[in-house]
């Protein structure tokens, strides 16, 4: 005879499998971040050498190569942030927490979303040219010089991660509505045995 109230007594691999794949996603964050890292400087020589045949000046040029190693240690930060952030929510989900389970929606959500957005950049930064008025000329000629700078790998690289970051994510946030896992996430934790009272007999 089974009764409503039965859970599983064991985790579900459904929850097995979301923490897993969330585990997944956040070494491939930090890989991300490491290589962002170390292609930084060849990026950097390419672009100074590109920027030397435009009409920016080297202020001009320095102001640029600040702004792009800025841009690319701040997300590297950022990227290995979300991936700790991972690592957290896949703890807490191994741990049985339901508020683990619903931080995780929530960050799934958030990060197809922000993935879908990142290959739409991607995308149109190299479809939809950048145009800036004639008295921006240098500061246009060096933005288009900066996706030229990276590798060749680069582009098609992130944009390959980003679609499997938001893949990764409706995959955990799919397993965690099975059945199984929302059985466990419910179970009904033991009392407590409650502490025997000393018994001291009359005097």
């Amino acid at each position: 005879m089974s009764y409503p109230d039965q859970v599983p007594a064991r985790r579900p691999a459904a929850v097995g499998l979301a923490a897993a794949v969330l585990l997944l996603m956040a070494a491939g964050a930090v890989a991300s971040a490491v290589a962002a890292l170390l292609v930084l400087g060849g990026t950097v020589g390419r672009f100074r050498s590109a920027a030397a045949g435009t009409s920016a000046g080297a202020a001009e040029v320095d102001d640029a190569v600040l702004l792009l190693r800025g841009a690319t240690i701040a997300s590297a930060v950022v990227t290995v942030l979300v991936g700790v952030v991972l690592v957290g929510l896949a703890a807490g989900l191994l741990a049985g927490r339901p508020g683990a389970r619903v931080a995780t929606w929530v960050v799934c959500g958030l990060g197809a979303l922000f993935g879908c957005c990142a290959v739409a950049a991607l995308v149109g930064q190299r479809a939809v040219p950048l145009r800036l008025s004639a008295d921006d000329r240098s500061a246009a000629e060096l933005l288009g010089l900066v996706g030229d700078a990276y590798p060749e790998f680069w582009l098609a690289a992130n944009a390959a991660l980003s679609i499997g970051q938001a893949l990764g994510y409706l995959v955990v946030a799919a397993l965690l509505v099975s059945p199984s896992a929302s059985a466990w996430f419910r179970r009904r934790h033991p009392a407590p045995a409650p502490t025997a009272t000393p018994h001291h007999p009359p005097r």
